[in-house]
């Protein structure tokens, strides 16, 4: 069934699927005057949404009732950044994935970061909004981050984060061989006049802050870990992975030198919220970076 108000612009056909199946198969029965090929290239060219998730695979299992926006150009033109992806995109808000080498907000003279090139993709596609900074990735850390597009959205965002986020998740690889397979670190961090933050077991007049850790893979030099944070505080994760005694790859800061990947191995790769507007489940996750993967095979 098509429908006329689901898409933020006017570049797309939406349809609310009546009948379940494979995407491609129910593209090519609802898309009227289009080639399998054409189809193909547009999947291929993130030019499908379902449900609002930009979706490439041509066998995803459609349910009744999700909603599909179909670009009706082959994809989407107006946004192309080699430094950030955008995963989902509505009204209210954007969920991107950003790469390494760029940093979330502007700072000083740096031109290069997330908010600029969403505030450009917004004027180009005719959005009235720009992008409002909600939290942060260090510049070296890659993966997902929200950026509302208005300030109420922010607003909601930043005052309720702690319980609009329920799940955020980072994988990194870290110096040597971890003892153990999962745990938590806990202490007060606090910056000190070099913006350098160190960690104390008592309350030093810093923020207190929670990891829980799991190691998914190690060998003799190196281990996998995933990390959930219970607290977001800055360089929580890097600073706890020193505490110990494996410092997060190829950091500079609280490192050891360790540096297989020439890269700060941290990748945020999965972000779970409460939609602020319509309070909808929302889960994101990429894969682990496929450089992290091979120093395990």
């Amino acid at each position: 069934m098509k429908t006329n108000n689901f898409s933020n612009h006017n570049d797309y056909d939406n349809y609310v699927v009546e009948k379940g199946g494979q995407l491609l198969d129910w593209l090519l029965e609802n898309v009227k005057g289009e080639s399998r090929n054409k189809l193909k290239a547009t999947l291929q060219g993130r030019g499908i949404k379902v449900n609002g998730k930009c979706v490439t695979q041509f066998d995803f299992l459609l349910k009744p009732g999700m909603s599909i926006a179909v670009s009706k150009t082959k994809k989407n033109d107006q946004f192309r950044s080699r430094f950030v992806k955008i995963v989902y995109e509505d009204r209210y808000l954007v969920v991107v994935e950003k790469n390494i080498g760029i940093l979330s907000m502007a700072a000083g003279h740096s031109s290069l970061n997330v908010k600029t090139v969403l505030d450009d993709y917004f004027h180009k596609s005719r959005q009235r909004c720009t992008a409002h900074v909600v939290h942060r990735l260090d510049r070296d850390t890659s993966g997902l981050m929200i950026y509302a597009k208005d300030i109420d959205t922010e607003k909601l965002l930043e005052e309720d984060w702690h319980h609009i986020v329920y799940d955020r998740r980072y994988v990194a690889v870290v110096s040597g061989e971890m003892e153990e397979d999962e745990g938590t670190i806990a202490n007060w961090l606090k910056d000190n006049k070099a913006y350098v933050t160190y960690s104390s077991p008592v309350d030093n007049g810093g923020k207190y802050a929670v990891t829980h850790f799991h190691t998914l893979n190690r060998t003799t030099e190196h281990s996998l870990v995933e990390y959930r944070l219970e607290t977001g505080r800055k360089n929580q994760i890097r600073v706890h992975s020193a505490d110990m005694g494996h410092p997060v790859c190829g950091d500079v800061k609280y490192g050891n030198g360790d540096d297989p990947l020439h890269r700060l191995c941290l990748h945020a790769y999965m972000l779970c919220f409460y939609h602020p507007v319509t309070h909808e489940r929302m889960e994101f996750a990429t894969p682990i970076p496929t450089t992290f993967r091979h120093l395990f095979k």
